[in-house]
């Protein structure tokens, strides 16, 4: 029996395929791995299911986009998760993440934790003004919580963000029922314990949300895979610039309407030093 379904969660090489006929745990065919490709979680496949037979993964159809940490694929946004303070945020790990989404046409709502705590009103202001949809959230009362359920209606959405950020404890405001565990903050080192192993999507308003394991800001140094000719159209303050030159990279070139916006303070210092080490990044990679 031939049947057509979503892969709903991914667990030591067993996938859950959700399906019109109910739920299949699956193995993939061997094939995936010698072509060098693997199911992600999201993604929508075709299934055998036989009498008195494991069900197998036969293909994979098409992706609208992925992403390798975690791996997901067709997703519709991002939550990205933000704390306050414990950790505080990085502005450069964000800008990073959010040009991986921006490249992959997946939508990033930026979710600022730990309000209670601290306030990031300026923080916050940078991505209003790029016209993000941003989420101040204070995880111990809910508050704003309800707004975000409203927003990600009918969207795959999962929730991204370093380790001790919250989003365990977002995902339990959202659907108290799952209880996740959510891990307390290391102050020695300044980051949360990795309390998600797995990823799975779960159902919610006409779509699905899902939380993802956390990662280290060493572990989002190796997450980008942008052409670097392609990184400014992936900053929402460069990608219409018309500069003197078409070729223009907003860096040293003469006639830069990205670098005049900068010196007038239209243009976050911080979004552009964050573009401006990437590119430097992605360059090096390149040599190497």
């Amino acid at each position: 029996m031939d049947l057509k379904g979503r892969i709903i969660k991914s667990v030591g090489g067993i996938y859950e395929v959700e399906t019109a006929d109910g739920n299949y745990s699956c193995k993939a065919r061997g094939v995936f791995r010698s072509r060098g490709i693997s199911p992600y979680t999201g993604d929508f496949v075709r299934i055998t299911a036989e009498d008195n037979a494991e069900p197998v993964i036969e293909e994979i159809l098409p992706r609208k986009n992925e992403i390798v940490r975690p791996p997901m694929a067709n997703l519709d946004a991002v939550l990205l998760v933000i704390s306050a303070c414990e950790p505080f945020p990085n502005a450069y790990v964000i800008d990073k993440l959010i040009a991986v989404f921006e490249s992959k046409g997946i939508e990033t709502i930026p979710v600022f934790t730990k309000q209670d705590k601290s306030d990031s009103a300026a923080l916050m202001a940078v991505y209003e003004k790029l016209g993000y949809r941003c989420f101040p959230v204070d995880n111990t009362t809910g508050q704003g919580t309800a707004e975000i359920k409203e927003y990600i209606k009918g969207r795959t959405t999962a929730l991204i963000g370093n380790s001790g950020v919250g989003k365990s404890s977002l995902i339990n405001c959202i659907f108290p029922e799952l209880a996740r565990e959510t891990g307390e903050i290391s102050k020695k080192l300044g980051r949360g314990r990795h309390t998600t192993r797995e990823v799975t999507l779960y159902p919610y308003g006409g779509g699905y949300i899902a939380d993802t394991p956390g990662f280290s800001t060493v572990e989002v140094n190796r997450y980008i895979d942008i052409p670097k000719e392609e990184l400014k159209l992936c900053f929402r303050e460069m990608a219409e610039e018309k500069c003197r030159f078409a070729d223009c990279v907003h860096l040293r070139e003469a006639g830069c309407t990205v670098r005049e916006k900068l010196a007038a303070g239209e243009i976050a210092k911080s979004r552009y030093e964050s573009y401006e080490r990437m590119y430097g990044e992605l360059s090096a990679a390149e040599r190497y």
